[in-house]
């Protein structure tokens, strides 16, 4: 066996400019569970007041019949499944959201699923050594079922100008 100190060092670590690949498809794993805790948690850390996330006996009186997982937990814990695989140390800035949408509820017990597409790339105009990609998320629960998308711009560096 190597010393330790001959062993050659691998951090984990994002993805540069040049290797995002736009013909992948990125799945993040593992999945993530949620619990009431998380979503109580979340919410009430954000001041989100929304009973639909709070108040289990009026939510059973409303349309889905139950609590709802906050849907900024839910963008939230899309995007975050996809750092480590994606931009863990070579973004340099998250540049915007468009197109968020929610077409199902997420609800306690369900286990979000999240994927990633690379939609374009281009060179920074104004910023020698680095990349605007623009990632398609999506986020799915245990069945399939498509529970948010999101387009994100991130500015990433390229690999010969990496810090």
């Amino acid at each position: 066996m190597p010393e330790e100190t001959e062993r050659t060092p691998i951090e984990q670590r994002g993805l540069y400019f040049e290797e995002f690949d736009t013909t992948a498809r990125y799945l993040h794993r593992p999945g993530r569970t949620v619990t009431e805790a998380d979503n109580v948690f979340f919410t009430t850390l954000t001041m989100n007041t929304q009973s639909l996330h709070l108040d289990q006996a009026w939510s059973e009186k409303q349309e889905f019949g139950q609590r709802l997982v906050n849907s900024m937990f839910t963008l939230s814990t899309m995007v975050g499944s996809s750092v480590a695989q994606l931009t863990q140390g070579t973004i340099v800035a998250n540049l915007g959201f468009d197109s968020v949408i929610f077409p199902h509820p997420l609800y306690h017990g369900d286990t979000l699923y999240s994927e990633t597409v690379v939609v374009n790339k281009r060179l920074s105009a104004s910023r020698p050594g680095q990349g605007i990609v623009t990632l398609e998320h999506t986020g799915r629960n245990q069945d399939g079922v498509i529970v948010a998308t999101a387009v994100r711009s991130v500015l990433v560096h390229c690999l010969d100008a990496a810090p």
